[in-house]
């Protein structure tokens, strides 16, 4: 619990990552669905560029949202630019830390909006112009080199607690990777399927835990 009383649930993520885009709509929904509004997602930076050494390959992006729209999202990532995919999140990442600082709606709707203008508007997240106008949108700016130190701060946050990957969910003493969807290796391509059900007992434990 928060200092507020309601439930905080951490999720280490980047923005290019199409199964944290998944798996915090889902979460969202769950939680609505559950009368839970209350209950917070606090959405921190695992900037996978940095974990791989490498931005993400953008063909690959478009293979994982072929395999979503078809077992998973069929309404999902409607628009999905490989051409003018962005080649760093950090800047992203940075404008929803934030976004936080001013307040956690804030930063959960600036969370929700670097992902849908990448997926669902087509747009370079990486561009400056493009993050002042999600900046002005939200009412917060462009964001600076404290942004973007926060960004270093969560990712050595995610390594002292041993997250795993995008996106890694933690309540209280709970912790699960990707718990929305469950992921197969079939030869040389992902498998990939709607878990709600691991999903909503993961929310279900984490809202009737203790104080």
């Amino acid at each position: 619990m928060n200092a507020a009383g309601s439930t905080t649930i951490e999720v280490f993520a980047d923005v290019w990552c199409t199964f944290a885009h998944v798996g915090l709509r889902m979460a969202d929904a769950q939680r609505h669905a559950a009368g839970r509004d209350d209950v917070r997602l606090r959405v921190r930076a695992w900037p996978l560029e940095w974990v791989n050494h490498a931005p993400m390959d953008p063909q690959k992006v478009a293979d994982h949202v072929v395999e979503l729209q078809e077992h998973v999202a069929p309404t999902m990532f409607r628009h999905v630019d490989i051409e003018h995919f962005p080649t760093s999140t950090v800047d992203a990442l940075a404008l929803v830390a934030r976004a936080y600082r001013v307040g956690d709606d804030v930063g959960e709707r600036a969370a929700f909006a670097v992902r849908d203008a990448l997926f669902e508007e087509g747009r370079d997240i990486a561009d400056p112009d493009v993050l002042a106008e999600l900046g002005d949108r939200l009412g917060i700016g462009a964001p600076d080199q404290a942004d973007r130190d926060a960004v270093r701060d969560d990712y050595d946050a995610g390594i002292a607690r041993g997250v795993v990957g995008s996106p890694h969910f933690f309540c209280g003493d709970e912790s699960v990777f990707c718990p929305s969807l469950q992921i197969t290796r079939g030869g040389d391509a992902l498998i990939i399927h709607s878990n709600a059900e691991q999903l909503a007992g993961f929310l279900r434990r984490c809202l009737t835990a203790p104080d």
